[in-house]
């Protein structure tokens, strides 16, 4: 038997963008628009009739992904990441190609896919256990573990079409992952919970890919993709473009999608974000100028970030996470550490702060911006298209002791004090920063 569960052979979809979607038409549907066209060119004479464009969301896609493999997609918005575990699930229909899938299939692609809305929690469990050809039996075996990693006891018996998006979430992943597909694939949907039950999703994963099941895995967070994954395919384009280990492919993908600029500027139709918060402007600062080339270390380093509020939320944070080139994550930092206030009313916001001199080392770093609702949702997270990249040049140290390069990703010159074993006295400097207000304005 082959050790196979999912291949792709030449595949591709197409979808048509600027025409109206086919519709099954009759004989008299056809001579009607026949007959309505020639008019229709008289009174808009400048329009093209039933123009329409080829966008290839997959092209050429030859893939094979084993048993007990854990395989992790990554590539910008668009390349086509989505689309393929779309076709490998059968909800859509592959333009050209084929896709072969070996076992049990379980998919978690976006919220609420595969839910009847009407249907309660409870009965959702039991139509999805038995969509994967599961026994009555079988999903009542492991229906209380469904529900106490859901979190959604106190709501099992009400309709799902009243639950929130992270609950949508919360009780679909549970479902994925405890009634045993042979093959889990698993889109970028875990954004919309919490950090909580984000990490217990990423445990659940990894306990499924150590079973020895096997999980396809899309996430724009390449820390979980190095975690979670064995292997790791780069799409861009609809095309596989790299194949190989999650430090090689990561680091590639890292490398071409953060921009080396000091600003990324958008408009209120293509900023990242949602109807609560959308990004307008990202930059980078020094000295109160635009950076200019390599960043200094010892002076302070300025991010501001503005952004549109359509629906005001007490719960809004706006920040950023830093990050070296490969991708690993140095710290966050949001608008609301030390005090809490948010716009009360819609419009165009700007928030600011500083990165402390006498920090960062020598190399490439990425700041990625961060928008989410305090323990509800992220609305803007690892999105490589939005980021900024930068180099420093190390010129903080005065002493000759700096003269060889330091280890790690951070180069702190710290304060320190010299005296007598016992006798000396310690004092903590005092930071300047203001007690947090608790409360909400």
């Amino acid at each position: 038997m082959s050790d196979v569960a999912l291949r792709t052979i030449g595949l591709g979809k197409m979808y048509h963008i600027g025409s109206e979607r086919e519709k099954d038409r009759t004989l008299r549907d056809t001579m009607v628009q026949a007959a309505k066209r020639p008019f229709e060119r008289i009174r808009h004479p400048g329009a093209a009739t039933h123009v329409s464009e080829e966008l290839w969301a997959l092209r050429n896609v030859d893939l094979e992904v084993r048993h007990g493999e854990v395989l992790g997609i990554i590539g910008r918005n668009g390349a086509g990441k989505s689309t393929l575990l779309k076709v490998a699930s059968h909800i859509t229909e592959p333009t050209e190609g084929c896709v072969d899938v070996r076992g049990r299939v379980g998919s978690l692609l976006e919220v609420g896919t595969g839910f009847h809305p009407e249907l309660t929690g409870r009965e959702n469990i039991y139509l999805n256990g038995a969509i994967l050809g599961m026994a009555r039996a079988d999903i009542r075996r492991r229906f209380d573990d469904i529900v106490d990693f859901s979190e959604t006891g106190r709501f099992l018996d009400t309709p799902v079409k009243r639950y929130s998006s992270g609950m949508y979430v919360r009780l679909a992943f549970a479902v994925a992952a405890h009634l045993e597909p042979e093959i889990l694939l698993v889109d970028e949907v875990l954004s919309v919970g919490d950090a909580a039950f984000q990490e217990k999703c990423l445990s659940r994963m990894d306990a499924v890919g150590a079973g020895g099941r096997t999980v396809v895995f899309i996430s724009h967070n390449m820390a979980a993709v190095r975690r979670l994954c064995s292997r790791v395919v780069l799409l861009d384009g609809g095309r596989v473009t790299a194949d190989g280990s999650p430090g090689e492919i990561v680091a590639l993908y890292l490398k071409s999608a953060a921009r080396a600029a000091a600003v990324r500027e958008w408009t209120l139709l293509d900023g990242p974000g949602d109807a609560h918060c959308r990004l307008l402007r990202l930059e980078l600062t020094q000295d109160g100028r635009r950076l200019e080339g390599q960043a200094d270390s010892s002076r302070p380093l300025g991010v501001s970030l503005a952004f549109h509020v359509e629906c005001p939320s007490r719960k809004l944070q706006v920040g950023f996470g830093l990050l070296t080139a490969d991708g690993l994550s140095l710290f966050q930092s949001f608008h609301t550490d030390l005090a809490t206030k948010n716009p009360t009313e819609p419009g165009d916001y700007e928030v600011r702060c500083q990165m402390p001199a006498n920090l960062l080392n020598k190399g490439s770093y990425v700041v990625s911006p961060m928008v989410a609702l305090y323990f509800t949702q992220w609305v803007v997270r690892h999105d490589a298209d939005a980021e900024l990249r930068f180099a420093v040049n190390l010129d903080h140290p005065t002493s000759p002791m700096w003269y060889s390069p330091r280890e790690g990703a951070l180069a702190p010159a710290l304060c320190w004090e010299l005296g007598p074993w016992r006798q000396l006295a310690v004092s903590i400097p005092s930071t300047g920063l203001s007690r947090r207000d608790d409360a909400l304005t």
